[in-house]
């Protein structure tokens, strides 16, 4: 056992040894559902399933999550952890995707600290293997997806009515359908609500910047004699950004490799492409063009927090229309905005023609271009016309004089005087549900429903540059008009320093783009679900069964206007947003079987077997598309030798279907995440077979010696669906202990190991994967291979990036070719005890990631990424850690609680392959020590129906670790931190307060 594994099990022991030194409380019963947090509410904490019973939903349907059960005594064989609705008031959390960012198991996934990359909606990732490989739920059911892959969006969970949140990781097919390899997360809402709840939480950080505001008003109440019961919730939220310029580690961009001032080459002042000279950067005092250029520092510009605001809206009734009939409904509506922020646009190595007339051309800029610019020469960089005729061309305005003569170059300006840009999402929401259930016999029950959802997404592009009124606008030679004789077109100046550009200038630039993400899921479901009214003859309880069918069918389309279409059009929009539709329907029958086997036997309490199966037939919505058939199965069991000890285990067969973006996504272009470029500088010069790829990649002759790096290290890259592709296949099992001792009361210790293992993944090459695919190796015929040639350079630079419509940068490929494996422990230690007149309760989930590995195709590296990070490392990108745990303290006397919450971060150091790749990260760039944040709550009731809470999160205020902003994926490397796993907000202070009557 090693020095960190022992560590993290003493941790563990020390909860459980500080709850046991203090007397036994009784369990009691949860209070009544009107907000209530008396002391016999649901303890704090993440909990496992055995100490936390589970709930009926607001239909008052007993939700069970992790089978198809309906008795609320028959727990899955699969671990759960719930996080109740006591620690998610405690936490003051806003959204659920704040919740399931630290649970232990799970990664950071896209989410409110995703600025660049996001869009607009927040996701889950469950073991780290992708944030559209699980399932989330409303009350056991899936709703509308927000987005081409089949996703939900947390911010349109109804989170002032969740009563519970289950996790279940480890595969869930059988008993959820496709999509579930890693796991489910099921949102539980409470039930048979009755009275009026009204909340309101205000939040900013310890700088005052970062205000969130958030309101719910939830009503309810029974009717007809208690027969039914209706509830009713509105909610508000506002969320303020955080600009990475307002903190001083985020302030300016560091290259992680070199300690350096990193940033864009697309600058201000604006940088040209000279011939042989290659890139030059203008300086503004002089008009000279020299080198090397100034990068642009954009983190200011960027944000740690989103703008966010969300109205919502729940509505949920049911009805007891006979002794044995029900009818019940639900309704949602949710509309979000979302504004992700980066810097301003401009023009990206873009080709442009200046004429040497233009007014706003310095003179010693002219002298340099004409000198060394291809004039409608067979050969770049040779000088074509004399320094009189350039002397000519300087005084030609007008475009017929013979004299007149325009250069060709490749631009790269940030246009700052145009404002920052601005992605505006908005989503709206609605899903309903309605169904009727109910008793065939005394032991078997049915329940017949359906359900409808859409989601839209628009998407409006704002303040981004339209290039070719950038390349109409360069053509003049006068400060009034432009030779176009354009409408409204402005004589543009890209020479000088920042206020260069007018408000006249920049008006004409501006070109507004819109596109629309548009989604829907039909379902109907029919299943019986009962006992069979006999056991078997060495146990007690009856066998229990479900069985039913279900029909899904999906739907997404993506649209975009002329502007967005265009790759080459918006600068810096990063590629094309292209139309394209598509869906596909599944058809599925199910059965589920639990059979107590032994029970009240010496030395056998209960032994129980769990087992179940889903059949399911896919049709795609394409013209000759595949059709195919999955099965997916469990089998698992659980054996109590004595009522302290309870082993447990499952093994499933699941499967993950291809969402509508993997199948129908047409290839397009768009950005990466590499450092280097391997013919960067000068390493191609002497050498011959170097060189020869970089040339049969696309580069002129005249680049090799001065290719620049990807710049901000984003390389173009290319892919998108393919039809071809099949469900990918798994492989799950758990085997786990449940602890509940009786001569420590109250404590229940759960250890569970999990092992998954995907095969025929729908998986794309990572940006070094398709490089090293190429470069590894090479030999006088690696020029013409295929895997080299499928790399395209930029036809003026020689560059991995640059216009999208001319360079495609490195080919990333989808297939069903990968492999993806996790496994590792997870430990939880729930405890609850009286000291005096006071209550304690101690609750601890951890994780130990032993390994995740990633290999895209059978060529490509098998990543092993738990404890590192790198551009590369980790499937989805963002940093898994080897240890990671939870811990809080509550302690609660009469009227007032103190929690206290403790969130580990194990250390995690820069990949070795990336080390290999790029070199070793400057001073102590490639290294971040364990993290440890500690949490506050301190919650009053004031009275009876009146509680006010003070939550004070990263109490000690501690800063994130500092590795530059070049070392990881652009989504979570931001700030030159990681700041959807670490704090980089500071110090934040929560005030909530609730009214129930």
């Amino acid at each position: 056992m090693s020095a960190r594994i022992r560590r993290y099990l003493l941790a563990t022991t020390l909860v459980g040894i500080i709850g046991a030194s203090a007397p036994a409380l009784a369990q009691t019963s949860p209070a009544a559902d009107v907000g209530s947090t008396e002391p016999g509410s649901p303890a704090p904490g993440i909990q496992s399933q055995e100490s936390a019973p589970n709930e009926a939903s607001s239909s008052g349907d007993v939700v069970v999550t992790g089978t198809l059960m309906r008795d609320p005594s028959i727990a899955s064989s699969a671990p759960v952890s719930i996080v109740g609705k006591e620690e998610i008031r405690l936490r003051q959390a806003n959204t659920a995707e704040e919740i399931l960012r630290t649970l232990p198991g799970a990664v950071p996934s896209i989410g409110s600290a995703v600025n660049n990359g996001g869009a607009g909606s927040f996701y889950v990732d469950l073991r780290g293997l992708g944030n559209f490989r699980n399932v989330v739920l409303l009350d056991g059911n899936r709703i509308a997806p927000a987005d081409l892959f089949g996703r939900v969006d947390l911010n349109n969970i109804p989170l002032a009515l969740v009563e519970r949140v289950d996790t279940l990781t480890g595969g869930a097919s059988t008993t959820y359908g496709a999509d579930a390899i890693t796991g489910v997360v099921n949102f539980v809402t409470r039930s048979d609500f009755s009275g009026l709840e009204a909340a309101a939480s205000y939040q900013l950080n310890d700088r005052g910047d970062g205000r969130y505001f958030r309101g719910d008003v939830t009503m309810g109440g029974n009717f007809a004699d208690d027969k039914g019961n209706a509830v009713l919730s509105f909610g508000y939220q506002k969320a303020d950004p955080v600009y990475q310029g307002a903190r001083g580690f985020s302030s300016t961009q560091i290259d992680s490799y070199s300690g350096a001032q990193g940033g864009s080459g697309t600058s201000l002042p604006a940088s040209f492409s000279v011939g042989s000279l290659g890139t030059r950067q203008l300086q503004p005092t002089t008009g000279a063009l020299v080198a090397p250029y100034q990068p642009f520092n954009y983190n200011p510009y960027n944000i740690f927090q989103t703008p966010f605001e969300r109205y919502n809206a729940y509505a949920a009734a049911h009805y007891d229309v006979a002794d044995d009939i029900e009818v019940y409904g639900r309704a949602m509506y949710s509309k979000n905005v979302v504004q992700t922020i980066v810097a301003p646009s401009g023009v990206f190595a873009a080709n442009v023609a200046i004429p040497l007339s233009n007014p706003y051309l310095p003179a010693a800029a002219r002298a340099t271009f004409c000198a060394n610019n291809d004039f409608n020469a067979a050969l770049a960089g040779i000088q074509t016309i004399t320094a009189a005729q350039c002397a000519a061309g300087a005084v030609a305005t007008n475009a017929s004089d013979p004299n007149y003569r325009t250069f060709s170059t490749q631009l790269r300006i940030r246009t700052t005087d145009v404002g920052p840009r601005v992605d505006r999402y908005e989503t709206q929401v609605f899903d309903f549900r309605g169904g009727v259930r109910g008793d065939i016999t005394d032991h078997v029950s049915y329940d017949i429903a359906g359900s409808y959802g859409e989601s839209e997404n628009y998407h409006a592009q704002q303040n981004y540059v339209s290039l070719s009124r950038v390349r109409d606008a360069l053509l003049s030679t006068n400060p009034n008009t432009c030779l176009s004789g354009a409408t409204g077109c402005v004589p543009l100046n890209v020479f000088g320093s920042s206020g260069a550009i007018t408000e006249a200038q920049a008006a004409y630039l501006r070109v507004p783009a819109t596109s629309r993400i548009t989604t829907s899921l039909a379902q109907a479901r029919g299943q019986i679900n009962g006992d069979f009214g006999f056991a078997v003859p060495m146990a007690a309880k009856p066998i229990s069964f479900a069985a039913g069918a279900e029909y899904r069918k999906y739907k997404a389309a993506q649209e975009a206007d002329s502007l967005a279409q265009n790759p080459s059009e918006l600068g810096g929009a990063g590629g094309a947003i292209t139309p394209f539709e598509g869906g596909y329907k599944v058809v599925e029958g199910f059965g589920e079987i639990i059979a107590p086997l032994v029970q009240n036997k010496p030395g056998i309490q209960d032994l129980t077997l769990e087992t179940g199966i889903r059949q399911s037939h896919y049709s795609i919505t394409a013209p000759n598309s595949p059709s195919y058939n999955t099965t997916s199965w469990k089998v698992g069991g659980s054996w109590t030798p004595i009522d302290a000890i309870k082993l447990r285990g499952v093994y499933q067969r699941a499967v993950r279907a291809p969402n509508i973006n993997e199948l129908f996504e047409p290839n397009s272009t768009g950005l990466g995440s590499l450092a280097i470029d391997p013919c960067s500088g000068r390493k191609p010069v002497g050498n011959a077979a170097l060189t020869a790829v970089c040339l049969g990649q696309g580069a002129p002759a005249f680049t090799i010696g001065s290719i620049q790096d990807p710049s901000s290290g984003q390389p173009n890259t290319t892919s998108g669906g393919n039809l071809q592709v099949q469900p990918e296949k798994a492989t799950t099992y758990t085997l786990g202990v449940v602890l509940q001792p009786p001569i420590i009361p109250s404590l229940t210790v759960t250890v569970d190991y999990y092992n998954i293992k995907i095969r025929d993944a729908i998986t794309s090459p990572t940006a070094q994967d398709a490089i090293d695919n190429c470069f590894a190796g090479l030999t006088a015929a690696s020029a013409a291979s295929s895997v080299c040639t499928q790399i395209r350079r930029n036809p003026e630079t020689g560059a991995l990036d640059g216009d999208a419509g001319t360079t495609g940068g490195l080919f990333l490929g989808l297939s069903n070719l990968g492999r993806l494996k996790t496994d590792g422990i997870d430990l939880g230690v729930n405890y609850r005890h009286s000291i005096g007149e006071a209550i304690i309760n101690l609750s601890f989930l951890g994780n130990w990631t032993h390994k995740q590995e990633f290999q895209a195709t059978p060529t490509s590296v098998n990543r092993q990424c738990v404890g590192y990070y790198s551009a590369n490392c980790g499937y989805s990108g963002s940093i898994q850690p080897e240890f990671y745990w939870n811990q809080r303290t509550t302690f609660t006397y009469g009227a007032a609680d103190l929690s206290v919450q403790w969130r580990h971060i194990d250390a995690v150091k820069q990949e070795p392959l990336d080390v290999v790749a790029n070199g070793n990260a400057f001073a102590d760039y490639g290294k971040i020590p364990a993290y440890n944040y500690f949490d506050t709550s301190i919650r009053f009731r004031v009275q009876p129906s009146f509680e006010f809470t003070v939550t004070v999160n990263n109490v000690f205020d501690k800063q994130p670790p500092f590795v530059g902003g070049s070392i990881g994926v652009v989504e979570y490397n931001s700030g030159n931190t990681y700041p959807s796993t670490y704090d980089s907000l500071g110090r934040r202070f929560s005030f909530g307060a609730r009214l129930t009557f």
